[in-house]
């Protein structure tokens, strides 16, 4: 009898820890990426780079993290939680790359991702993308006096240093095939394979370039505008109120005016009119 009793405890203990780990497991989901988990939570978890100048950039000695998409994410956490909060009370900054700035925010790790981001079709299939924020196109960054004058001088003689995971990499590939292809996880690496010698040039969106530039005046931007990149947030899929929360959010700040200051403040000039475009896979 005492044996009965004890498989039956095991069992209700088993049945119990179950039930516990299915609710941890659905509020994990509600909490991740849903206007509603966010507002329980009570702190908006965003993933930007931190080796982006302009956009995301970490210092190293205080820690802080600036830039452009970093001000974007500290306006939509006043946006949901209130001006008269301290910003470190809402809002949480992680850590993403052009590698694992989707997967996390899939997986949950983070309810949105603002981090030099363009909607491709392929992309389309794995994440959701908000309306633009920023409107860049690729570039080519090359040392001072280089012969490379655009893509076109890209050759079998020529390597290219790209980031993973970006549609700079697919560019290269597609446009100039013979030309060895360096790639590298973050900017940071880039574009110290750049100056230590390792490529003759560095593809990636002009506004990242212009940083990079900014940071060292040993390289200039060449090429012209390869393509055409308007930088949107990056979601889960299926989160179409929270996606929407937050294309009402950048309208808004955009009538404001407050898009423009931002944009000033960190790349001296007004946005383009027409900067907020509307996801064309989503139409």
């Amino acid at each position: 009898m005492k044996k009965i009793l004890l498989i039956m405890l095991v069992i209700a203990t088993v049945v119990i820890a179950a039930c516990g780990s299915k609710t941890d497991n659905t509020n994990s989901k509600i909490a991740a990426g849903t206007l509603e988990g966010i507002k329980e939570r009570g702190k908006l978890i965003a993933g930007v780079k931190y080796d982006v100048n302009l956009f995301g950039l970490k210092d190293p000695k205080s820690g802080e993290i600036q830039g452009y998409e970093v001000d974007l994410m500290q306006e939509l956490a006043k946006h949901i939680f209130g001006e008269d909060k301290e910003i470190n009370d809402i809002l949480e900054l992680k850590q993403v790359s052009s590698k694992t700035r989707m997967e996390l925010a899939t997986n949950g790790e983070i309810d949105l991702a603002a981090a030099n981001a363009s909607s491709t079709e392929e992309r389309e299939k794995i994440v959701d993308f908000s309306d633009s924020y920023f409107l860049a196109g690729q570039s080519l960054l090359v040392p001072k006096g280089s012969d490379i004058k655009s893509i076109d001088d890209l050759n079998a003689k020529t390597t290219v240093i790209a980031i993973k995971g970006s549609t700079s990499e697919k560019t290269i590939n597609d446009s100039a095939p013979d030309a060895k292809v360096l790639l590298f996880d973050d900017n940071a690496q880039a574009f110290s394979a750049l100056k230590s010698g390792k490529g003759d040039t560095l593809i990636n969106d002009n506004a990242i370039l212009i940083g990079m530039q900014e940071q060292d005046e040993n390289f200039e931007l060449t090429g012209g505008l390869i393509s055409n990149e308007p930088y949107r947030m990056i979601f889960s899929p299926e989160n179409d109120e929270f996606r929407e929360y937050v294309n009402d959010f950048l309208q808004e700040l955009k009538d404001s005016g407050k898009l423009a200051e931002i944009h000033e403040k960190w790349f001296g000039e007004a946005p383009p009119e027409d900067i907020i475009q509307e996801n064309p896979y989503l139409q």
